[in-house]
């Protein structure tokens, strides 16, 4: 009877933490290789951003103490980075669910 209640222990501990699919973990890193931030490193003001999906996107940018700086929500492709002063940040855009992290310089 023990073996039986630990065979069960072992397959439904095994069931109950197994990993994403391999499709979903493949579609997650090919959503996220097709954003694209540029020019990286910035001169300018402004940020361009490239991926596939269309509409807002809530954008979070952090510093290198991991303390937000910046938060905006654009509906196009270009981001006003005119208040930060130059360094190393992390951007983090949100959009529809979905989270993508980017390094960005600022000279």
């Amino acid at each position: 009877m023990r073996i039986l209640y630990t065979a069960m222990f072992l397959v439904f501990t095994c069931a109950l933490s197994a990993q994403e699919p391999l499709d979903f973990q493949k579609q997650q890193s090919e959503d996220a290789s097709a954003f694209k931030l540029y020019p990286n490193p910035v001169y300018d003001d402004l940020v361009y951003m490239i991926g596939q999906e269309k509409g807002p996107k809530d954008i979070m940018v952090y510093d290198v103490f991991g303390e937000v700086v910046l938060t905006e929500r654009v509906d196009g492709n270009t981001l006003n980075i005119s208040r930060l002063v130059p360094g190393v940040y992390v951007v983090r855009v949100v959009q529809r669910k979905k989270t993508v992290t980017r390094k960005l310089v600022v000279k």
